[in-house]
């Protein structure tokens, strides 16, 4: 496999966001989701809707989302309909809680190694092409989170981030083993790459790097300062190039960040994701101006 092409600028701003995009010279067409963290109740460091306004309405897209598997803010489509609109969401932009009503959508993965099937939000069916708009940050349960859990436990429905996390036993939501959770998310991943058949691309935005994700409703505060903006059509190679920042950076709270993702083996994701052969680990890192 090729290397894959990685564009990346360091100052973050909306007009950035929109210059990367551009850089990756595939324009997505019709009706384009846009995968984003609406933010638990309470935490502080999710992607602000005035943030990637301008990027949103130059698809013309539809910030799409699925809801939760515990509890919180976000675990019934009433609650998390609400959420949107005390976020900004639902004032800036169209809003699709995917999994608003059932049955879920089954894709197929017949080379997945934990997992055999994936259960997203019905309402994928709706878009032609998606956008995966991450922001990399910690996590507490995948040791990082970017675009491969953008991919997977983002799009799963309530029942499907059970059945991701327990490896395909939902009762297991808490206790899977470590490593059978992190190759269900790259199984559950590829399947959503598949669905939309190169019709997707991916940014990720590298600020308030905190250890905690953005589904904590109190969140550690970020322990390194932001590092940029990184887009590319590879979502392996995208994780891999943003985790490689993170090693190669100087800042004091680097170390506490990387105990976060080793202890949880966060790079197995990365490694899972590969060998199912929907993307590379090699890239070309191209910085923009």
């Amino acid at each position: 496999m090729e290397k894959a092409k990685i564009f990346f600028v360091k100052d973050i701003t909306s007009q950035n966001l929109l210059k990367l995009y551009e850089a990756l010279g595939k324009p997505l067409t019709g009706k384009i989701a846009v995968k984003l963290h609406s933010g638990e109740a309470g935490n502080q460091n999710y992607l602000r809707p005035e943030f990637v306004k301008p990027l949103v309405e130059e698809l013309n897209g539809t910030v799409v989302e699925c809801n939760t598997a515990y509890d919180g803010e976000r675990n019934t489509t009433n609650k998390h309909v609400k959420l949107m609109e005390a976020h900004g969401w639902s004032r800036h932009f169209r809003v699709d809680i995917m999994d608003a009503e059932g049955p879920d959508m089954e894709l197929a993965i017949p080379q997945g190694k934990r997992i055999k099937k994936n259960f997203v939000g019905r309402n994928l069916k709706n878009y032609h092409s998606m956008l995966v708009l991450s922001h990399f940050k910690g996590h507490p349960m995948g040791g990082y989170g970017g675009a491969l859990k953008q991919l997977s436990i983002g799009c799963a429905s309530s029942y499907g981030k059970a059945y991701i996390h327990g490896a395909g036993d939902p009762e297991k939501l808490w206790s899977a083993e470590q490593n059978s959770f992190l190759e269900s998310m790259a199984d559950s991943a590829s399947s959503v790459v598949t669905y939309f058949d190169g019709r997707i691309a991916y940014i990720s935005v590298m600020c308030n790097l905190s250890v905690d994700c953005d589904c904590c409703s109190v969140a550690e505060e970020p322990c390194m300062k932001d590092i940029g903006i990184l887009a590319g059509m590879d979502p392996v190679a995208l994780d891999q190039a943003c985790l490689d920042l993170i090693y190669r950076s100087k800042d004091p709270g680097r170390d506490h960040f990387l105990e976060r993702v080793e202890s949880r083996n966060g790079v197995h994701t990365i490694e899972a994701a590969a060998a199912l052969g929907f993307g590379t680990r090699e890239y070309e890192l191209i910085e923009l101006n």
